[in-house]
């Protein structure tokens, strides 16, 4: 059968998006791995599916499956590439979107200048809940790697994610850190590693090692644990200006009983059909 789909990004973290409202397919995780193959197939870092809700009070289900054939909980760049084409396809005329994840449900907004802000729901800290073997929650965990110590925080956007300061996201050890730390034990579901160099109180940079993708571009709920970590540490003010290498995200958080708002651009690139 043919497949019709949509190449989009988010500050170059790309994404082939699939309307499976109107149309119908099977995409089991070799599958995936074909697609996402940047010579042999499309390429991309994610996969959305774009589903009909299963819950009345939603507008759609979205589904995330990483390169790898993985399917992960969250993913804030794609859900604003998602809000842009739902829009673009005519599946539906509201500016206002709300759609469920496995990590919780979602609320959308594109604005007048095509950016979309997205409510990303409340971070959560409890281990259980990101999830990460610990006692109890803490504001530093540790690990060993190599015998290496190595410090972050951690908590979860709807999906895991540990944040490690850096003095220079120039000189992070990305390549290295990331993957031992994506497949450590005290992570049971893995876990996207960020590298964060705070430039002011209102500023950072960013480097995202994503699980089951590796580094990319832009990394939307990895900017999201970012902004989040150093605000409840006081390291960091509200909104907060996140750089990544692919470009710049808003993220606002008041405090732990509101949700993290996230604000950027979403860019359709081409559309397409392949035989599945």
């Amino acid at each position: 059968m043919m497949l019709h789909f949509t190449k989009m990004h988010g500050l170059g973290n790309d994404f082939m998006v699939v309307d499976l409202v109107t149309q119908r397919a099977r995409l089991d995780a070799e599958l995936i791995r074909r697609l996402a193959d940047r010579r042999f197939g499309i390429g991309f870092d994610q996969l959305l599916l774009v589903e009909p809700p299963t819950r009345p009070d939603v507008d759609f289900r979205y589904r995330i499956f990483n390169a790898d054939g993985s399917e992960v909980e969250n993913c804030g760049n794609g859900a604003r590439c998602f809000a842009r084409f739902v829009l673009d396809q005519r599946l539906t005329t509201r500016r206002e979107i709300s759609v469920q994840t496995a990590g919780g449900d979602l609320q959308l907004r594109v604005a007048g200048d095509g950016r979309v802000r997205v409510d990303m729901g409340q971070p959560r800290f409890a281990p259980a809940d990101i999830p990460l073997n610990a006692e109890a929650p803490a504001s530093a965990y540790s690990l060993d790697h190599n015998g290496l110590e190595v410090t972050f925080d951690a908590l979860s956007m709807g999906n895991p994610h540990a944040v490690i300061d850096v003095a220079s996201v120039d000189s992070a050890p990305v390549a290295q850190l990331g993957p031992a730390i994506e497949a450590h034990p005290r992570f049971p579901h893995r876990v996207n590693v960020g590298f964060m160099e705070i430039v002011a109180e209102d500023r950072v940079r960013l480097r995202v090692f994503e699980r089951g993708v590796g580094e990319t571009l832009a990394c939307g709920t990895g900017a999201c644990a970012a902004a989040v970590s150093g605000i409840r540490r006081g390291l960091l003010t509200s909104p907060v200006s996140v750089t990544l290498p692919g470009g710049e995200l808003t993220i606002e958080w008041a405090n732990q009983a509101t949700s993290v708002i996230m604000t950027g651009p979403a860019v359709r690139v081409f559309d397409g059909r392949i035989a599945i």
